[in-house]
């Protein structure tokens, strides 16, 4: 956090690729990250009003991916897990694994900032990205930060992000075990295993780790 000072040189650049996405507005963009108390003595945007709308936009995005990926399951079921991938806990750990707070312009100590501050921020990325990108570029950033938004699509989502980066293709290699089986998933130079009760149990499970291993990688190497 960056108590009374403003961003240092790079630093926007950096948190643009820890989002994973470039801002053509580079304002909104440090609005995202500024705190109240920062915008109160130096006379800028803070990031109250992005909080406000990326809430908003965070719970259309998620309703709309579940509606999507959870045929089966009914409105009950639907809004109790809505409510829980947009707790606040579960925002805590999205921001907590990206970092955000690092990039937060404040002022004072930090009781000025209260308990919620780190989960307000990520909301208020959301914002700005709708705002800058639309719902189109919200979309993946969700998916790639909010995991448990599709669990059954690890596969697709650690396929796309081994295509980013490269022309092949995670591989897979998959045995009985006991009850039940046991998969190991290679790309990127890392290999993962999972475990479950069928192959495709075994395969998800396995992309799972895999998909969180190079995410975690690719932000101690930003």
């Amino acid at each position: 956090m960056r108590n009374g000072e403003d961003f240092a040189a790079g630093e926007l650049e950096e948190a643009e690729r820890i989002l994973g996405y470039t801002f053509k507005n580079r304002e909104l963009l440090k609005a995202c990250f500024t705190h109240r108390s920062y915008s109160n003595l130096f006379e800028c945007k803070d990031n109250e009003r992005l909080e406000f709308l990326g809430d908003a936009v965070l719970e259309l995005a998620v309703t709309e991916q579940l509606f999507r990926t959870r045929e089966g399951e009914g409105e009950g079921a639907l809004t109790e897990l809505r409510q829980r991938l947009v707790s606040q806990s579960a925002l805590e750990r999205a921001s907590e694994r990206l970092g955000l707070m690092r990039y937060l312009r404040h002022s004072g100590g930090e009781s000025n900032l209260g308990g919620k501050t780190s989960s307000n921020l990520f909301e208020a990325v959301v914002g700005g990205i709708y705002l800058d990108g639309g719902m189109e570029e919200v979309r993946p950033f969700l998916l790639r930060n909010l995991s448990l938004i599709a669990p059954a699509n690890y596969k697709t989502l650690l396929q796309e992000f081994v295509q980013e980066r490269t022309k092949s293709r995670p591989v897979y290699e998959t045995h009985a075990e006991g009850e039940g089986y046991v998969c190991t998933v290679s790309a990127l130079e890392r290999r993962a295993e999972g475990r479950g009760e069928s192959k495709k149990a075994a395969e998800t499970s396995a992309a799972e780790q895999l998909y969180q291993i190079l995410i975690a990688r690719d932000s101690i190497e930003l």
